[in-house]
Parts: structure tokens; C-alpha cells; sequence
């Protein structure tokens, strides 16, 4: 099996020749190959990675942001037949070292997905910043509710995909992928598994981009997931709410009609009745045509993936 290592830097030239040499100088170096993908990195990342030894590294141009990146690295690993790929992030928080571990269930073929969980075992759970550590769980807790899921840690972008779990993804979040990725390869029945690893909580160099910016980050982040939900279940998100406001409609109209008659407004009652009523038609029959593209992206998504899958053989 090809093993693909890919590494998305953003201005990373502290810590990625680290991973790189660390990679180089292990048992599986011989198997797998290097992807560097840069997005638009302003110090000596690119000069760091091939001066290290990575075998290839792709570039923006400018900062496309991390879910962009991450994509394009798909895309490149996927083009190199790569039959494993791993995430690993640059900042040096995760152990290059546990890469076998994190394949073994791949290459068993019991799982299309492995990501790493710091909160899956009390012993691996790191020393990180509250703030992110309840971000995390927020996170995880809806993400864990639209999938109908039990999973720790949706957040760690320290993962493996099997090429087949490659080929399905068509992400479109520029800002990040952890949420999307985990939200549409579940509604896609791939099978997730986490495995417990021990990472660093904090970054020994540098600074996040992440905590520096943690409202854009968590709205960002909601946003992705809305629009995951929307598309895979677009009779929920409209017809749901669509429904109540229909109902609540019908209530308040039936209720005020029969017993308050506020003289002189009576115009007012059945006014606001029928506005209830109609918006909530109106999100109803949204949810419907939102029903019929739902069926027409499946089929896209259907002729995509045989177009990926025989342009990659």
C-alpha cells in the first residue's frame, strides 16, 4: 500500500523540517512519500520542507486558508495513488511516530476513517488552554448530534483516510475541514474510528491561528456545519421549522379569533394568522425543491466520484 504524508504549512518554518526528519529517519520512510502543501507561507517553509527532504510540495500562491489547503492536498495525494493518506498538522503537536498506529485499521480494512482522540483515554488527554478544550466539546457534542454519533474529539486534524474515503470527499469550507470532513464522509456511511494518541497541548513554537481568532473560527465553523446539514437534510432544516411556524400560525389565529377582539384591530388577529401561516408554506415548500437538489447533488456526487475514480486508476 502507498502511504501519502501530507503536511498543510502555513508560515511553519520552526517545526516542519522537525516532522520531516522525524518521517525520514523512521521504520515506514520507505513506503510513503511527503507531501508539502503551502498555503502561501511569507518565511522559509517551502526552503525548510525541501531542504529537509519532502518529496513533494505544492503552493497556493497566497493564504487560501486550511480547509482549502486541505483539499488541494487530497487532490495532489490522490493524484500520486496514494491508497493511505495522512493529515498531520506542521506545528508539531503530533507524534509523526504514531503514524503506523494510526494506519493499522486501514490497512485491516476495518475503517475508512481513523482520526486521533486526545480525550478518548484519561492518560492521553493533554494539557491544553480551557478555552479550547470547551470549544472542542461544544464542537464535538453538535457534531456527535447531527451523525447521531459517540464520538471524543472531532476536532484533531490528525487523521488517515483510505483512498476510497479520499474519492468521496468534495468539501467546499475554505477556512477549515475537521467538522466537514467528519459530517459528510458520515453521512456518506464511511466507516469513523478514533484510536487514542498521546499529543502535545500546546504548540512549542509559534503561535495558533485558531485561538488567535476563536469567534471567526467558531463561526466559521457553524457555518460549515449548517450548510452540511442543510444539504443532507434539507427536509429537516426547512420543513421542521416551516411546520412550527405554520402551526403556531393556525394557534394563535383559532385562539384570538374565538376569545380576544381587541376593538379596534380586529384587522390585526387574522393578519398576523395569515403571515404565520403563509411563511411557514413558504419554508415548506422550500424544504421540498431543497428535497429534489438534494437528490440531484447525490447523482453529481455519484458521477463525480466514478470520474475521480477512473481518472486516479
Amino acid at each position: 500500500m502507498k502511504l501519502v504524508i501530507m503536511i498543510p504549512a502555513y508560515n511553519e518554518e520552526r517545526s516542519i523540517g522537525l516532522i520531516i526528519e522525524k518521517i525520514k529517519n523512521s521504520s515506514f520512510s520507505a513506503e510513503s512519500q511527503i507531501l508539502v502543501i503551502d498555503d502561501g507561507s511569507q518565511d522559509s517553509t517551502v526552503k525548510v520542507s525541501r531542504e529537509s527532504g519532502a518529496d513533494f510540495i505544492v503552493s497556493n500562491g497566497n493564504n487560501r486558508g486550511l480547509g482549502f489547503t486541505f483539499q488541494r492536498g487530497i487532490d495532489e495525494a490522490l493524484r500520486m495513488d496514494a491508497d493511505i493518506i495522512v493529515n498531520i498538522d506542521a506545528d508539531g503537536q503530533f507524534d509523526p511516530l504514531d503514524i503506523p498506529k494510526l494506519i493499522e485499521p486501514i490497512k485491516s480494512s476495518n475503517a475508512d476513517m481513523v482520526t486521533c482522540s486526545r480525550f478518548l483515554d484519561r492518560d492521553t488527554i493533554p494539557n491544553m488552554p480551557l478555552l479550547k478544550k470547551m470549544g472542542n466539546r461544544i464542537f464535538t457534542f453538535l457534531v456527535n448530534r447531527l451523525v447521531r454519533g459517540k464520538y471524543t474529539d472531532t476536532q484533531c486534524g490528525f487523521r488517515a483516510y483510505s483512498r476510497d474515503a479520499a474519492l468521496r470527499m468534495n468539501l467546499i469550507g475554505e477556512f477549515t475541514y475537521t467538522q466537514e470532513v467528519f459530517l459528510e464522509l458520515a453521512e456518506k456511511k464511511m466507516r469513523i474510528m478514533e484510536i487514542p494518541l498521546k499529543v502535545a497541548g500546546t504548540r512549542e513554537f509559534g503561535k495558533s491561528k485558531m485561538l488567535r481568532s476563536i469567534p471567526s473560527y467558531s463561526l466559521n465553523s457553524l457555518f460549515i456545519m449548517m450548510r452540511v446539514f442543510r444539504d443532507y437534510h434539507p427536509l429537516k432544516f426547512f420543513g421542521f421549522p416551516g411546520l412550527s411556524v405554520m402551526l403556531v400560525g393556525i394557534v394563535f389565529g383559532f385562539f384570538l379569533t374565538t376569545h380576544y377582539k381587541p376593538y379596534p384591530f380586529e384587522w390585526i388577529t387574522p393578519f398576523w394568522s395569515l403571515l404565520f401561516i403563509l411563511g411557514g408554506s413558504l419554508l415548506v415548500i422550500l424544504a421540498l425543491i431543497a428535497d429534489m437538489n438534494k437528490r440531484q447533488r447525490i447523482l453529481q456526487e455519484k458521477i463525480w466520484y466514478e470520474l475521480r475514480l477512473n481518472n486516479n486508476e
